[in-house]
This record gives C-alpha cells, structure tokens and sequence, in this order.
C-alpha cells in the first residue's frame, strides 16, 4: 500500500500563512502541519488548530532565522544554520533549553503533538539531533522527520525543480548516523521523505508526477503553502508567491484524481500511531 502524509511547515509565521493552510486542509489533500511556537501568528494558529481539530499539528523547532529564543533574557536567534552552529560549538546556545521552551508554549496552549520537525532541518546537526531526541523522550513524541529526499528523477519532474540537488546530495552523508540515532531510541519516520528539493518550485502537474511515482509505503510530503497576502509580503522569507502555487496545486482537483487513480492514500501522525503499532521506518545502514 502507499501511504501520504502531507504536512505544511511554517504553521504560526503570519496569518495568511495560516489561512492558505487551513484551507489546504479543508479544501485539499493537506493532511497535518508543523507550527512555530515562536511564530508571530502562533496565537492565531492555536486558535485554527482548535477549530480544525482533523488537522493533524505538530512542533516545527525554530532555531534560526527571525524570531527571538523563548528562553530568557529572549535573544535574536541567529540568522542562518551557520550561524547557528557556531554559537551551538562555541558553548553558546542551550539547544535543548530553548526546544524544551518552544514544546512547552504549545502544549501550554492545549496542543498535544506527536509529531516534529525543525526549521531549515537544523536536527541534522548532531548536538541538535541529541537535543531533540532528549526532548521527544520526555514528552512522549513518537515522530520526527528524516528529511531525505527520494530522488527527483523518481518523480518524473523537470530539470527546473533541481535547485537544491547539490545541497540534497550533502544530506545523504548524514543519513546513516541520524537513522541509526532514530532507531536506538525507538523513534518512529515515514518511510520515504519528499518535498526538499521541489520546495518552492512545483505546480500541479508536477505534483500529479509526483503522485504517480511515490514508492509503497509512508511518505512525508513537506509543503509551505499559503496566501501571498500583506504580513507574507513584508516578511523576511524568500518563499512569497510561490506559497500560493503551492496552495493551488494541493487543492486542485487533478490531484485529488492523481490519488484515487494511483490508490494513494491520504493519512497522519495520529493514525499512523494508531494503526501501526511498530515503528515505521528502514532499519539504519550498517556502520
């Protein structure tokens, strides 16, 4: 069988963030969301989470980029993952401190998740990944992201859509050590992983492709749809219009038909929890 987990990062960025994904959701094959606990519409997300209870929300862990820490005295987080990994090695950052805060706020809210991930995949660093894991354990978390891509040339899409192939390439050298970290803690990932490499640059033909090529199994499709609305505007994200496309194709009716002509079928972190009592996921390479 082949399984979809469709989730938007970037829950709580701005309200019309927020909006185009709820109507992913309502509309569309969206299926769950992960959402900024320091995000400036993190109030206005709670407050859709609430009312879109099938929305499946877990935790996107901010770590850099705009936003301040939620740990006191409240510091700029920095700007880019280097940036980030040098204030992480120079002794700088209290990583679990800060996602600790971050999971704190939002179940302090009433969401309860089960489900993570982290802005700009900054659990591929090792200190973060040990922090996250530490975090996740005592907070009953059973789901974090593995974010390997499957191959673009297994999608069947164009030679367009491979702007972060070289980047996507790099990530694979970390592949062995974060599924053997997964594994030794008893962690549960999807399958397969996809959405990287196309972010930002697919329409709906190209996830109709998508659609037509995804192996048998679970797989974690990352979006960023939304509306291309004033607060997007004016916020610092390079990912602007293209929310828009992406909020279109997810709620086109040709994908809708691409899923029940390919009997792919739509699911989330709940009931995977529920109706895979084992966890998902390929047994980590030998060393």
């Amino acid at each position: 069988m082949t399984y979809l987990v469709v989730n938007a990062d970037d829950f709580g960025f701005t309200e019309d963030v927020n909006a185009g994904i709820i109507h992913a959701h309502q509309q569309g094959i969206l299926t769950a969301t992960t959402l900024m606990a320091n995000g400036a519409a993190f109030d206005d997300a709670v407050r859709l989470a609430r009312e879109n209870p099938s929305l499946d929300v877990g935790c996107h862990f901010v770590l850099c980029g705009d936003g301040h820490s939620l740990v006191a005295p409240y510091p700029r987080l920095p700007q880019s993952v280097a940036q980030l990994a040098t204030r992480i090695y120079g002794g700088k950052m209290d990583v679990e401190a800060e996602l600790e805060a971050q999971l704190r706020r939002m179940r302090a809210a009433g969401l309860q998740p089960v489900h993570l991930d982290t802005h700009k995949h900054t659990h591929l660093l090792p200190p973060v990944l040990t922090a996250i894991v530490n975090v996740a354990r005592r907070y009953g978390i059973r789901y974090i992201r593995r974010p390997f891509d499957l191959p673009v040339s297994m999608m069947g899409l164009p030679v367009s859509a491979l702007g972060r192939r070289p980047t996507a390439l790099g990530l694979q050298l970390l592949r062995r050590r974060f599924a053997r970290v997964l594994a030794q803690g008893g962690y549960r990932a999807t399958d397969h992983f996809t959405g990287f490499q196309i972010t930002g640059k697919y329409r709906t033909d190209d996830l109709v492709r998508l659609l037509d090529s995804l192996p048998a199994g679970v797989t974690e499709f990352m979006t960023h749809p939304g509306f291309c609305g004033p607060a997007l505007l004016a916020a610092r994200t390079r990912l602007k219009q293209s929310r828009q496309q992406e909020l279109e194709a997810l709620v086109a009716a040709e994908v809708r038909q691409a899923l029940d002509l390919h009997g792919v079928r739509l699911t989330g972190y709940r009931r995977l929890l529920a109706t895979h009592p084992s966890p998902i996921g390929h047994p980590p390479a030998a060393a």
